[in-house]
């Protein structure tokens, strides 16, 4: 297989596992982020805990899978993206210490003081890292300020405090607001009674706010937020250096693509399509069908971006040609061959062991297996 086909490979396995992280771990943080507010009494509460209790640790696994898998795929975009984010992984990083400690010592005592806490603590695991998050690709849409000397070493020009500029954080409200919509799909679909009503108005509520929310981002994309685009560069199976390309900058670049290649517009419409069937239907009876779009709105978001950004990862509003792509940051051919060896054979296995323990933890979540299972569930 030649390099170039590689290096376009290992952009959509990680693009697959960004996917999969945001589909799976993206209903805990949602589900966690609605906590305090669709579940009043302490029994209303532990119902919420408990619809993503069994799961929750598998799949933030994928986070992991898709950090390691930048690391060995993509070194200079780890590398920059380290020093220009860090403390923001800082932040997510903390945020997430609340995860795993919140859901196994919440139920430690019955002090209604302690409990609330610690939900307030799950909460803050939730919704701090599906901001930072979208903070951070509205951030990479932009530019971030970093470049390279002619020896590969990255400087960061900028501060935590300028990562939060408006449109980033209008990026960041679209990613808590999709996120929570998906969340309220899932926790409707894993409950019942007050629980699932009240989650129905939480997915009505979160999905129109990502919808229209969604909506201004791609008219600020499309108009004022400046794009990226290569004018010259090297041939794609070239050795990774990205000192070695011309890179222009102006607003309305982000578009080129959905010129070149009309079919990528499918990426958007499948974001608003999601978002407004979400809507639609969270009184409905379908309560899969309602999360199904909610999980179609993330995939259409996500690869918006992808797509528009294509084939940059992490473009340098400061020096064009330190701007890193998917040619010009990877690993050397031969780690890229055996890690997609290896993600041939293990991914698959990963997939089935995943739908298995799904199937096997299907069902609601009702106060009375609570009782009758009070020392085994959160």
């Amino acid at each position: 297989m030649d390099y170039a086909t590689l290096k376009l490979i290992w952009w959509a396995l990680i693009g697959v596992l960004l996917i999969g992280f945001a589909l799976t771990d993206g209903f805990d943080m949602g589900a966690a982020i609605l906590l305090p507010f669709i579940a009043k009494t302490d029994a209303e509460r532990r119902i919420v805990v408990n619809t993503v209790g069994a799961t929750w640790e598998g799949n933030q696994v994928w986070l992991v899978t898709a950090g390691g898998a930048m690391f060995a795929a993509w070194p200079l975009a780890y590398a920059a993206s380290f020093s220009g984010f860090y403390f923001a992984m800082l932040l997510v990083l903390f945020a997430l210490f609340f995860r795993p400690v919140g859901f196994d010592y919440r139920g430690k005592r019955e002090n209604p003081r302690w409990r609330t806490a610690w939900d307030w603590g799950l909460f803050v695991g939730g919704f701090v890292p599906a901001l930072v998050f979208g903070v951070a690709f509205g951030n990479l849409l932009q530019g971030v300020p970093f470049s390279f000397d002619t020896d590969l070493r990255v400087t960061y020009h900028g501060g935590f405090f300028g990562l939060l500029n408006p449109f980033a954080v209008l990026c960041g409200l679209v990613s808590v607001s999709m996120l929570t919509a998906h969340g309220a799909a899932f926790v409707r679909i894993k409950s019942d009674g007050v629980v699932a009503e009240r989650a129905s108005r939480a997915l009505r509520i979160a999905s129109l706010c990502a919808v229209v929310l969604f909506l201004i981002a791609g008219a600020l994309v499309a108009t004022m937020i400046g794009g990226y685009q290569i004018v010259d560069g090297p041939p794609l199976d070239a050795v990774a250096n990205p000192l070695m390309k011309t890179v222009i900058g102006a607003p309305g670049l982000w578009l080129t693509n959905y010129a070149a290649y009309p079919w990528m517009a499918i990426a958007p419409v499948a974001g608003l399509a999601g978002g407004v069937l979400a809507l639609l239907l969270a009184r409905s009876r379908f309560e899969k069908s309602a999360f199904l779009s909610t999980g179609l709105m993330i995939v259409g978001v996500i690869l918006t971006a992808g797509f528009s950004m294509f084939p940059f990862i992490m473009p340098s509003s400061l020096d064009g040609r330190s701007s890193l792509t998917m040619w010009d940051a990877t690993s050397s051919r031969m780690t890229l061959q055996i890690m997609l060896v290896a993600v041939i054979i293990f991914l698959p296995l990963i997939l089935l062991y995943t739908s298995w323990v799904y199937r096997v933890m299907r069902g609601k979540v009702t106060a009375a297996a609570l009782k009758e299972n009070h020392h085994s569930m959160y």
